[in-house]
């Protein structure tokens, strides 16, 4: 659970905050844990995975398939969980129109702005941040040897960029070295601003960066080279690598031919990436239909003949395989019915009411049977959705009998996933 917490210790307002984000079709990051049922196997591959393979030095791609509502997006924040636990660094990306996959920087400045690790928040700035604090303290700096010596180690970190490099020593330089003859409190700010924002993938100008030893910002041709240097400097300060989580790259269907392939090419240029790295693992979460459609994978030889494999499905589930097929292994109603029971104890806590008097483990198990009369028992969302809006009906007072038949209210939560499909796939970054 999260942080060690149980559903029962939960105040008011944290589960009614919860409550809120599920209604908005997520799970919040922090609470992946309580909602986590029936993914053992998969999970359980997984984390022996990161333990045994990618932190001895392996790298991996693996694509989580599954359809919209299935659990791509909860299983990616349970991996985000459970690799931070284990010691990695960490950034889980969801793919949008302001950071479309055709356009690299944007989904780099995208990786450094949301890595996460053992500092407070996300970001870069502060895994840099804590980095120099651990180092020393105002009243214990480095000393000019000392910043000799570790600017060498830096220089010479297995996959280490120069630029990356010298980034790193000028923050040295900037923090523990006394102001020069002349040099003004506010101009070394700026400085180490600048750096900062090198570091985010900001747009600098080589004039800006030149007094750094900074010679190009973040670029497709560079960009290997940038992720090698970020996990080279996580491992130098302790992580055992980095893990990378692409979310909603179906998106891209939906756009012009030119930025299908732009798209492509960047998936392609990532997995090459992982194939010559070490301490890496990328998931990206794809739809079956990147795998079947002219639009999809197949549209472009230079990545369909990387991942042709993967589309070519086997009879019998390989829980080690490229390919986690949540589609093929959905939950199954006594699964769903404890799930169904989490959500009705965290209403129960945001409303102060007796949830289970009224939404009983019977009418759980009747939700089921109804999405599975309508071939929609695999949808874990549509199933959320349908507790949820039971839940909010009943603590208004309305009596919703065991046996009711739910059929409309499936067709209508499954009208308003269908819209917000609709939206999710809309060709709206075409630029």
């Amino acid at each position: 659970m999260a942080n060690g917490e149980k559903i029962a210790d939960l105040e008011p307002f944290k589960a009614r905050s919860i409550i809120e984000e599920l209604r908005k079709g997520s799970v919040p990051a922090d609470y992946v844990s309580f909602f986590t049922v029936g993914r053992d196997n998969w999970l359980s591959f997984i984390e022996d995975d990161l333990a045994n393979y990618i932190a001895k030095g392996g790298a991996k791609v693996r694509f989580l398939h599954g359809n919209y509502g299935d659990g791509k997006t909860h299983i990616m924040s349970v991996i985000r969980h459970i690799a931070l636990q284990q010691g990695f660094g960490v950034s889980f990306v969801v793919l949008t129109r302001e950071i479309p996959i055709h356009k690299f920087e944007a989904v780099y400045q995208a990786i450094v702005q949301q890595l996460c690790g053992n500092f407070k928040g996300a970001g870069i700035r502060r895994l840099l941040n804590r980095w120099l604090d651990d180092l020393g303290s105002p009243k214990k700096p480095l000393g000019k040897e000392q910043i000799s010596e570790l600017s060498e180690t830096l220089r010479n970190l297995p996959g280490m960029n120069i630029n990356f490099a010298n980034g790193l020593i000028a923050l040295l330089n900037n923090r523990f070295l006394p102001l020069l003859e002349g040099e003004l409190h506010d101009e070394r700010i700026e400085s180490r601003e600048t750096v900062f924002r090198w570091f985010e993938a900001g747009k600098l100008t080589k004039r800006e960066l030149k007094p750094f030893s900074i010679f190009e910002g973040v670029s497709k041709a560079n960009s290997k080279q940038m992720l090698n240097s970020l996990n080279s400097f996580l491992r130098f300060c302790g992580y055992k690598g980095l893990i990378l989580l692409l979310d909603e790259l179906e998106t891209v269907i939906a756009q012009a031919a030119s930025i299908r392939n732009a798209a492509y090419e960047n998936v392609r240029l990532l997995i090459d990436n992982t194939e010559q790295a070490t301490y890496f693992h990328i998931f990206f979460a794809i739809i079956p239909d990147l795998l079947l459609v002219e639009k999809g994978f197949k549209s472009y030889d230079a990545l369909w003949s990387r991942v042709r494999s993967i589309g070519q499905q086997e009879q019998r589930l390989n829980y080690r395989g490229v390919l986690v097929d949540l589609h093929r292994t959905p939950l199954k109603s006594k699964e769903l019915v404890k799930l169904g029971k989490f959500l009705r104890q965290i209403h129960q806590i945001s409303y102060r009411w007796d949830a289970a008097d009224e939404i009983s483990d019977k009418l759980l198990l009747n939700i089921c049977a109804n999405q599975k009369k309508m071939g929609l028992l695999s949808e874990v969302r549509l199933f959320i959705k349908q507790v949820i809006g039971l839940l909010d009906l009943a603590e208004q007072g309305e009596k919703i009998p065991e046996n009711t038949d739910l059929t409309k209210h499936i067709v209508t939560s499954q009208q308003e996933l269908e819209k917000e499909k609709v939206e999710k796939l809309r060709p709206s970054w075409d630029s």
